[in-house]
């Protein structure tokens, strides 16, 4: 059976759903949705960056700094990152701080991002284990060389988690 999502009143933040589409549709047309992103960090400070898949439909092959979906129709945003992250990488039980709502558009895709942080601990969390479907490669990268690689052109970077990561970034550095 094929996922259903919520659409969107695109632009508007907080989202108010106005209709559902199958996933496909959504994409073919590029209808607003909802996702989630969540930025998985360790206690150094160190982001984790993931590969991913050859087959997803979205961004096929490219690095991203954010672990996500779609949200799903009827899901809430804060269970939609609670099952992402266990999905992609085998993730349960941890504290995810919320950072932003904001929408993200480009000729490929069009949704209303909910963002997460978490703080991934080896040895008091369980390893990271990728969704083979999803995740091909996954590595930490200390976060200057995460925004120095975001920062380059010519970087694998999907399109969404550049533009999201340097929203984040300069969101950080407006803060007082």
């Amino acid at each position: 059976m094929e996922e259903t999502v919520d659409l969107y009143a695109q632009g508007e933040v907080p989202g108010r759903v106005v209709g559902t589409a199958p996933r496909r549709r959504m994409r073919a047309r590029n209808l607003p949705h909802a996702a989630v992103k969540i930025l998985v960090r360790d206690v150094q400070g160190q982001v984790y960056v993931h590969r991913r898949t050859e087959t997803k439909d979205l961004f096929p092959g490219l690095d991203d700094p954010w672990i996500g979906g779609v949200i799903t129709a009827g899901e809430e945003p804060d269970s939609a990152a609670v099952r992402e992250l266990a999905e992609e990488l085998g993730l349960r039980d941890q504290a995810l701080r919320p950072l932003s709502r904001q929408w993200y558009t480009d000729t490929h895709t069009n949704f209303l991002a909910y963002t997460y942080e978490t703080v991934y601990e080896p040895g008091l969390h369980e390893p990271i284990v990728h969704q083979q479907a999803e995740v091909a490669d996954g590595w930490w990268l200390p976060w200057d060389e995460l925004t120095s690689r975001l920062a380059r052109c010519g970087s694998r970077f999907a399109p969404d988690g550049r533009e999201l990561l340097t929203r984040h970034v300069t969101a950080r550095r407006l803060r007082p």
